[in-house]
């Protein structure tokens, strides 16, 4: 009965320290499992053990940014580094959410049912792009945008989408149209497989990146993206011309 007393008295201390740093708390050189990186000029942002956390790009030790009792996951910085949007598991359900680079409440933008992922922003930062089954009729996901000072989302004319990336311009889009199905398969080359596409909305893909390697992460450097060639899809809040771009694989 005495064991069976500390052995309790013992797990209550653990459950009441503070929470450490990523660093701190898998003790000095220990691998850690950082997910989802993020990066502005500044600083890193990503999630760890359902968390947020940030450091500066320099180094250093890593600050949490939240700690609801859900899972943060999927960060995305702002172009300009002030805001994180991300996904959040809150209230029994899947959403959008920003908070400040800074700390603070994190804000609520999705309110519907349906799952919300966090997918990256429009390059004017005046738009959160997330992905969402709810206008689907089956089970996949298509791309929107939800502006900060909210309204109703824009739904991209994609048939179907996952990741995307605007172009700096903010008049094309690189995305791949479905997620890997099993990461841990080597050289599956099968119809599961993520390729990018490059549609002239609203028409189905009609140019794909080159090469036998799975696409994923699009972005752009430049002109140019580094994982998928370009969707003639316009940013809601950007210049509406028609502009074919050359990709890039890195």
């Amino acid at each position: 009965m005495t064991n069976v007393v500390r052995a309790v008295l013992a797990s209550l201390a653990l459950a009441s320290l503070p929470a450490a740093a990523p660093a701190a708390a898998n003790g000095a050189g220990a691998p850690l499992l950082l997910q989802k990186p993020t990066v502005s000029r500044t600083h890193v942002a990503f999630s760890f053990a359902g968390d947020l956390w940030i450091v500066g790009r320099e180094g250093g030790e890593a600050r949490r940014l939240t700690n609801g009792v859900g899972r943060e996951t999927e960060p995305f910085f702002c172009p300009d580094g002030s805001l994180l949007a991300f996904t959040g598991e809150y209230d029994g359900n899947v959403d959008v959410y920003v908070v400040e680079a800074g700390g603070g409440v994190p804000r609520r933008l999705t309110w519907h049912p349906a799952e919300d992922h966090a997918a990256g922003w429009t390059p004017d930062g005046q738009a959160v792009l997330f992905r969402s089954g709810r206008a689907s009729f089956h089970y996949f996901d298509r791309l929107f945008t939800l502006p900060l000072s909210g309204g109703l989302p824009r739904e991209l004319p994609l048939p179907r989408a996952v990741q995307g990336s605007f172009s700096p311009d903010g008049r094309s889009l690189a995305y791949v149209p479905i997620n890997q199905w099993q990461p841990a398969w080597k050289r599956y080359r099968g119809g599961r497989r993520p390729r990018s596409g490059s549609p002239t909305s609203p028409t189905p893909p009609s140019c794909r990146a080159p090469g036998e390697l799975d696409d994923s992460c699009p972005s752009w450097l430049g002109i140019a993206s580094t994982s998928s060639p370009t969707a003639t899809v316009p940013s809601p809040s950007m210049p509406t011309t028609r502009a074919r771009g050359r990709s890039a694989r890195s």
